[in-house]
């Protein structure tokens, strides 16, 4: 069983940037791919970026394309989401998530 932890959330102005962590603990990071996906209020989930277990391809979605995007450090344990530019569109909780389970998310909020 994995747990995952995010941190990173906050209140941001339009254009900022934001870096999210992911601690994941009970088994080797290593072997799971670790994604990222945000809901926010009335909208259905949406995934935004995976990284591979393999090879470490990232994969990112249209809407954050160019400007998200996701790393990982196996030996820390941690996976990273980086996002810049932010947009009061990317308002929403973002969860990382890795072989079914998912963490308790962390709030961002892009606001003037």
């Amino acid at each position: 069983q994995l747990h995952l932890v995010e941190s990173g959330g906050g209140l941001v102005q339009p254009g900022d940037s934001l870096r999210l962590s992911c601690v994941v603990s009970g088994s080797m990071m290593n072997f799971y791919a670790i994604g990222w996906f945000r809901q926010a209020p009335g909208k259905e989930r949406e995934e935004v970026s995976c990284i591979s277990s393999i090879d470490g391809s990232i994969d990112v979605a249209d809407s954050v394309k160019g400007r998200f995007t996701s790393s990982r450090d196996n030996a820390k344990s941690m996976g990273y989401l980086q996002m810049n530019n932010l947009k009061p569109e990317d308002t929403a909780v973002y969860y990382c998530h890795a072989s079914g389970f998912r963490g308790q998310g962390t709030e961002v909020t892009v606001s003037a």
